[in-house]
């Protein structure tokens, strides 16, 4: 249950959440009805067959939204459509006109919809309360926001904002390349994207390269600049830190994942809980460590 990719958003620190549970319990993720395309709602990160719909450990909460979706592929409809307006067309002797073919294609999808298939969905979040912090799995950030929205309709209030740096990200992570020192436990990666400054200016990606080498200097030197970097943090875990501040391609290594051997795990739930409880520690040191080297601004209580 390791996440992948976080988007992070801050709320204040002070926001009570004590009643948390039973909020969300009064939005929880219904069937989709036989003439919906969608619904969403929260489930219990533990599975369907678990009850609560958070999971706490200290001040780390995890939740998770859940969503079905109605599989109806517009080439489907379409196709439909089009046999159907030429049986018109051949029964009337003309083309049925505008109006008539949004209300034929409505009634087409109404028709199809209770025979679709639904696909399942969640979207893993965790709310570290000592920091105001919400971190949404997901590199989408359409997908965390919608989560967050989420979390607001159930609250009432939640006043989370995406995280802002005071200072250019690109701006740092070219510096770190460039040979400026890195924050302490931070490490360059083999992978990086930059960008040339001028605008529909030249991309370039490098996987598996020394990012310190003659040819990522040269691209410097041209005047371009990073704006996604892999770095590595006390070989615990390893990551592409983009300048949107999303955290993309997270893997959590054997500096980490070690620690969960000497857990008497007996269960599935007993391990998603040490899971939970080690990646939340790594994530609140994770954030601790970007916030102070990008400047990261907070948010008023």
């Amino acid at each position: 249950m390791f996440f992948r990719n976080l988007t992070l958003f801050r709320f204040p620190a002070s926001l009570d959440l004590t009643d948390l549970e039973t909020r969300l319990a009064d939005v929880p993720l219904k069937p989709v009805g036989a003439l919906e395309l969608s619904s969403r709602g929260f489930v219990p990160p533990f599975g369907r067959d678990a009850e609560a719909l958070t999971h706490r450990v200290d001040d780390a909460v995890w939740l998770t939204v859940g969503s079905e979706d109605k599989l109806l592929p517009a080439a489907v409809v379409n196709d439909l459509l089009a046999k159907k307006l030429a049986h018109v067309e051949e029964r009337e002797g003309r083309k049925p006109g505008g109006r008539m073919r949004k209300r034929m294609k409505e009634d087409l999808v109404h028709e199809l919809l209770p025979r679709a298939f639904v696909r399942p969905s969640r979207t893993d979040a965790m709310l570290d309360l000592s920091h105001g912090l919400c971190i949404v799995d997901t590199a989408s950030r359409k997908n965390a926001e919608a989560v967050v929205s989420d979390i607001r309709h159930a609250l009432g209030s939640f006043p989370a904002l995406p995280l802002n740096a005071e200072v250019a990200p690109r701006a740092i992570l070219t510096g770190w390349i460039a040979g400026e020192p890195l924050p302490e436990g931070l490490s360059l990666g083999e992978e990086c994207e930059l960008h040339d400054a001028a605008e529909r200016g030249a991309v370039v990606k490098c996987q598996r390269q020394d990012l310190q080498g003659e040819e990522i200097a040269q691209h410097l030197q041209a005047g371009k600049q990073v704006t996604r970097l892999a770095l590595v943090l006390d070989d615990h875990v390893s990551f592409v830190l983009g300048e949107d501040l999303v955290v993309r391609k997270l893997k959590f290594l054997d500096g980490a994942v070690d620690q969960l051997e000497v857990t008497q795990a007996d269960d599935i739930r007993a391990e998603l809980d040490a899971r939970f409880a080690l990646m939340a520690a790594e994530l609140k040191r994770l954030f601790a460590v970007l916030e102070g080297a990008l400047r990261l601004s907070r948010v008023d209580s």
